[in-house]
């Protein structure tokens, strides 16, 4: 629509976004109408109309088949858009119009914004299965009428509430149509299943809505007061209201369509089981992270005695090893803390990453630095926690036997993503400066504890290939490929 609107019309700004505040709106207008509507804007040199929004109705056939957004029509050839957009009212004259054997009665309502008329709503209503209206059909049509009239005034819609249509109650979900006072004219079926779902008993109509709601609703104080005139339909708001293990939500919209109230539309919708499976998706989120903090609570604290241990044993090679199983729980660690923070089993590992990083290189014998380049990215769980270890293992490793005591120098870590939704792969290098590898020496073969669990995690768990090989110049480099899931783009 802005592309049509700035393309072929002289509108500015503030005259468009009362036009997507229209359009936002006009579903229901549509389905009360039981009629598809067709927005027109007159075009810059005001000869054509050019169509910028179409809306076809729920609650009945169409009337067009094909979309009508973006066609120009001459100025004279539907004297009706005329007649709306140059006296400013709703015209009804005139015959129907056949299209492909179908009657279709056709209407117009100016769209007016501060006295002036942006344009002309067509709302074309197809007659073929016309038939003696019920009261529920007599209600809806007398209420797209007062509606219209308020679009002609300028008084609908309202500005500031745009609404969400997907989210909002719509006029099938359940429809209550109040007097001036706030009692219930006329109540539709699905309204008054969702008031029974409260645990009314009688039925609605002659009844206050406003003190009925107020009354089914638990008893809290002065909220009673405010939800009384809430749902009385004085303004137009939207809320929602629990009781008797129901939940209802409300959409209030005050019809004036002289300039007086002359009563409310109340739209409402039975969302009981939506707010139950929100409620059950919100309580298992909050047990999951917790879980994971007391995992991460635990993991520490057995770091904790480790270290103690550590400190204790009077063999070197007894605490060098302790050490090593303290730093390895406390990547574990750092895994699930991240998850106890998340809504999902997914974690950001860049920061784990980092926090490894500069675990392991606070045990350097020598003046190594640390640092990380590319992105990682969001990972699964049960990729991150193994690739954590993984990821300490190597750093340890290229940390104690590329550098001496005092030496200086850097390690590197690596990391890309590569491959397609289906395919993704995360490709990782560890690269160090410091004295290489042994004369000889095979990674796949090596006894060292360390490599061992760096095999079995890569290949074993994630599925992925894992190589160790002179880099180029000086130092070793380890570079790793694991499948990974695709990153949501």
């Amino acid at each position: 629509m802005n592309d049509l609107v700035r393309q072929h019309t002289s509108l500015g700004d503030s005259d468009l976004e009362w036009l997507h505040l229209l359009v936002s709106e006009w579903q229901l207008l549509s389905d009360l109408s039981f009629a598809d509507l067709v927005l027109w804007v007159p075009t810059l040199d005001g000869t054509r109309y050019v169509s910028v929004a179409q809306m076809r109705p729920n609650t009945g056939p169409t009337s067009y088949q094909n979309d009508m957004v973006g066609h120009l029509v001459p100025r004279g050839r539907r004297p009706m858009l005329d007649a709306a957009l140059d006296e400013g009212r709703i015209v009804r004259e005139g015959d129907p119009e056949w299209r492909e054997e179908v009657p279709v009665r056709v209407e117009s309502i100016p769209v007016r914004r501060e006295g002036r008329v942006l344009g002309v709503i067509a709302r074309n209503t197809n007659l073929l299965t016309v038939r003696t209206p019920s009261r529920l059909e007599l209600t809806y049509l007398q209420s797209a009428s007062d509606l219209a009239q308020m679009i002609a005034n300028g008084a609908f819609p309202f500005p500031g509430q745009q609404v969400d249509m997907d989210a909002s109650p719509r006029a099938g979900d359940g429809l209550i149509r109040l007097d001036a006072d706030g009692i219930v004219q006329y109540a539709s079926p699905n309204a008054l299943s969702a008031y029974h779902r409260l645990g009314l008993a009688a039925d609605l109509v002659g009844h206050h809505l406003g003190e009925t709601t107020a009354q089914l609703a638990p008893s809290r104080g002065p909220v009673d007061e405010s939800l009384a005139k809430l749902a009385s339909g004085w303004a137009p708001r939207e809320f929602e209201v629990e009781g008797n293990d129901g939940v209802i939500q409300l959409r209030a919209i005050p019809l004036k369509p002289k300039g007086n109230h002359i009563g409310s539309l109340v739209l409402l919708r039975d969302v009981t089981e939506l707010r139950r499976r929100e409620r059950e998706l919100i309580t298992k989120d909050a047990t999951i992270r917790e879980i994971h903090h007391r995992v991460k609570n635990n993991l520490q604290t057995v770091a904790a005695l480790l270290r103690l241990q550590a400190r204790r044993i009077g063999s070197a090679e007894g605490r060098e090893a302790l050490e090593e199983a303290v730093r390895r729980v406390g990547s574990i660690a750092i895994v699930h803390e991240t998850l106890s923070q998340n809504l999902d089993e997914r974690v950001e590992f860049d920061e784990i990453a980092d926090r490894v990083l500069a675990m392991v290189a606070e045990i350097s014998p020598g003046r190594v630095a640390g640092r990380r380049t590319g992105r990682f990215g969001i990972l699964d769980a049960e990729v991150a926690t193994p690739l954590s270890m993984v990821l300490t293992e190597l750093l340890q490793n290229a940390m104690e036997h590329g550098f001496g005591p005092g030496e200086r120098g850097t390690v590197e870590v690596t990391a890309m993503r590569s491959g397609t939704r289906r395919d993704a792969r995360l490709l990782i290098s560890v690269q160090d400066d410091g004295r290489g590898l042994p004369e000889g020496f095979d990674p796949q073969r090596a006894g060292n504890l360390g490599l061992q669990i760096v095999r079995t995690l890569v290949e074993g768990e994630m599925g992925g290939t894992f190589d160790m090989l002179p880099a180029s110049g000086q130092g070793t480099r380890v570079v790793l490929d694991i499948p990974v899931r695709a990153e949501k783009g």
